[in-house]
């Protein structure tokens, strides 16, 4: 069964300052999406789609877009922004980005983050679980939270809650410290490093679009519009809650990067550098 890979890259960055998903990382001007392209097609992934605003399709595709289309089957979707309230820019976040895909993504597919690097190992095992994959049977995988922070400042991680394999729940927790610090159900805290964090990298089936647009009705009623997001662990959570999906969680304990701070980038040029020169990207 051939499963896609859609990528989420309609935010600008506001705290790096630029089009973070096309920054260069390589001094021939590639950046974190041609390597995470590069390990999706490896382990079996046959086509991505880049969810992209219509305002910066034409940077996106020179800076990045046409160059991954060379090496493997590329779609793009428009994030819709026309129910955003007057004063508001910025798209209502992850699970009404990957709503706008309803009419574009019909098999099975995962979703990442366009300025995340998620490890050369990350997709496999999504991948494999996707080809067999019924309605409803989704699957993440999950990171160990100190595997994902920022000496660079606060971040936001899906906190994960698991029972023999499968995910029960998952809680937006924000303004988490490098030390791994933050406001954990109203209370001061300090997360284990070993605790079990969504980096939005999960396997879904079709069925989704359906819970999707149950759950962003129900956003747009009663949330405050100028500044909620609609996030997808908030929609899988429900339907963990309904019965109507269950989510299989895979483990990986690489170190994962990202692009929240423009002092990032540093540690990830080094990193990925480092990859390159012990030939995990041969060819690239």
């Amino acid at each position: 069964m051939n499963t896609t890979l859609v990528v989420m890259a309609a935010g600008m960055g506001s705290r790096f300052g630029g089009l973070k998903q096309a920054e260069p990382i390589t001094a021939d001007g590639k950046a974190i999406l041609d390597f995470s392209v590069y390990d999706a097609k490896k382990a079996g992934f046959s086509k991505v789609v880049f969810i992209i605003r219509k305002d910066m399709e034409s940077d996106f595709k020179t800076l990045v877009g046409r160059r991954i289309g060379e090496t493997i089957d590329v779609e793009y979707v428009f994030q819709d922004t026309s129910d955003l309230p007057a004063g508001r820019t910025k798209p209502f976040g992850t699970g009404h980005a990957i709503l706008c895909c309803k009419d574009v993504v019909k098999g099975p597919f995962a979703i990442i983050n366009a300025d995340d690097y998620y490890g050369s190992n990350a997709f496999f095992e999504i991948e494999k679980h996707l080809e067999n994959a019924a309605r409803g049977e989704y699957a993440m995988t999950a990171y160990h939270l100190g595997n994902t922070l920022s000496k660079n400042g606060t971040v936001s991680r899906g906190v994960c809650e698991t029972k023999g394999g499968y995910l029960e729940k998952v809680t937006e927790v924000t303004k988490i410290s490098p030390d791994g610090s933050c406001e954990w159900r109203g209370e001061p805290t300090v997360l284990s490093a070993e605790t079990l964090v969504s980096m939005n990298l999960w396997g879904l089936t079709p069925d989704i679009f359906e819970i999707l647009q149950e759950e962003y009705a129900k956003f747009l009623k009663t949330a405050d519009l100028m500044k909620d997001e609609f996030f997808i662990p908030s929609v899988i959570s429900s339907a963990l809650a309904s019965g109507r999906a269950t989510v299989r969680v895979y483990h990986n304990r690489d170190k994962w990067y990202g692009i929240t701070y423009r002092e990032d980038l540093e540690e990830i040029k080094e990193a990925i550098g480092g990859y390159i020169h012990d030939g995990l990207y041969e060819g690239i």
